[in-house]
């Protein structure tokens, strides 16, 4: 038999689109994913980052994560091992480690941590641990799950416990130095050897993943866009990421390296998209298999585009558990009338944009549906020169880029 392991991520508890609440689509899914845990007689689960959607987040946030950890771990019977992301908080993350420990669910989310090691009262134990490491041992199970752990790492934990270097590649070789010690010191054909992290991944020479449009870019120290697939060690047989909210394999040679998804759609950018959790089956020395289980809960995200109004008012009534962004055909303005019988029909209307028809040369400036994609910097040089007839000099824009950086900070 094989050990079952249930891989998810980038649950981002507190999200908002724009102005609507996620929280009860949020309890519905988390809820789908401990039933399919359940049901799959899964032994061990990891959660690869962004738990939260911030720094701080919400108390509602808060409590809708203990109550699931709580089910999910089956009152501690089932280990839970949960890294941070970069939208989460470091310290917040890893403070009720102590206490969720002897509950089976290990925190992990600075780079100089190491889990004590020790047998709990569940008989779940862990047997080795180091920095970024653990090695757990279950009880119905007669060999240990080891996990590389790399939590999103920032600008400070790259300086303090990393030594980052100024040079482009830095980035990656000392992640791949520090890992590769780490496999070669306790990840032997003698147990299952599991790799978790939240990074943004790529197969070297490949062309990268789109970050989604909710996501902050992940900007390494020294420029560094992404980490290679070949970074991982070879004795590591499953990569389990987070970050990049569409499921897909970035590689699956020699060794599986998956992004889970989201349990929701958080962006217009990832409308249409089927939102997964990852079942994985392995054992020591063996190539694991993997699958993942659709989910169902939640309102799915829909960009649509309409030009007569009878047209557009009859799908929002037909359709009307999801969240629409709205592109609307007109010779000019949508009229007053226009725009109530749309927004009277469907209550999840987050976006309705006017697309004015024969604008002739006017067109080059007027922002289009995609550019929404574009990023700030982007669109504020569309936006200048919209009206000023001109891109706007170093100096402003040396402006608006420090008030974005202090904007992330917050």
């Amino acid at each position: 038999m094989q050990i079952k392991i249930l891989h998810t991520a980038d649950w981002h508890l507190g999200k908002r689109l724009q102005e609507a609440s996620r929280l009860e689509e949020q309890k519905l899914v988390l809820e789908e994913i401990t039933a399919i845990a359940d049901a799959e007689a899964v032994d061990l689960v990891l959660i690869a980052g962004d738990i939260f959607d911030g720094f701080n987040p919400s108390h509602e946030a808060i409590e809708l994560l203990y109550r699931t950890l709580r089910k999910l771990s089956k009152n501690g019977q089932r280990p839970i091992v949960a890294i941070s992301g970069n939208h989460d908080s470091t310290q917040f993350i890893e403070a009720p480690d102590p206490l969720a420990r002897e509950m089976g669910i290990f925190f992990y989310s600075r780079y100089d941590s190491i889990i004590p090691t020790g047998k709990l009262d569940s008989g779940i134990e862990v047997v080795a641990s180091d920095k970024g490491f653990v090695s757990l041992k279950l009880p119905q199970w007669d060999f240990p799950v080891r996990i590389l752990l790399a939590p999103y790492a920032n600008e400070v934990s790259l300086r303090t416990y990393l030594g980052e270097g100024d040079r482009e590649n830095e980035l990656r070789n000392v992640l791949k130095d520090k890992w590769t010690a780490l496999a070669d010191q306790y990840c032997d054909p003698s147990g299952l050897n599991l790799f978790v992290g939240h990074f943004f991944f790529v197969k070297e020479g490949s062309k990268p993943e789109q970050e989604p449009e909710s996501e902050r870019p992940i900007l390494h120290v020294g420029g560094t866009q992404a980490l290679y697939t070949s970074n991982i060690p070879h004795q590591i047989q499953y990569a389990a990421l987070g970050h990049l909210h569409r499921y897909h394999a970035t590689s699956k040679s020699p060794i599986p390296v998956v992004y889970s998804s989201s349990p929701l759609a958080y962006s217009f950018s990832e409308a249409g998209q089927e939102k997964q959790v990852v079942l994985i089956q392995g054992e020591p020395g063996k190539p694991v298999s993997y699958r993942p289980i659709p989910l169902k809960q939640g309102r799915k995200l829909e960009r649509k585009k309409f030009s007569e109004l009878t047209t557009a008012v009859q799908w929002l009534e037909e359709n009307p558990y999801c969240f629409v962004e709205l592109t609307y055909e007109t010779d000019n303005s949508i009229d007053a009338a226009t725009r109530k019988s749309i927004l009277q029909a469907h209550d999840g209307i987050i976006n309705l944009i006017p697309q004015i028809k024969n604008l002739g040369e006017e067109t080059d400036n007027q922002l289009q549906v995609e550019d929404l994609e574009k990023d700030m910097t982007s669109l504020f040089n569309m936006y200048y020169k919209s009206e000023k007839g001109q891109l706007p000099n170093e100096e402003l824009m040396s402006v608006f880029k420090e008030i974005l950086s202090q904007d992330n900070k917050i």
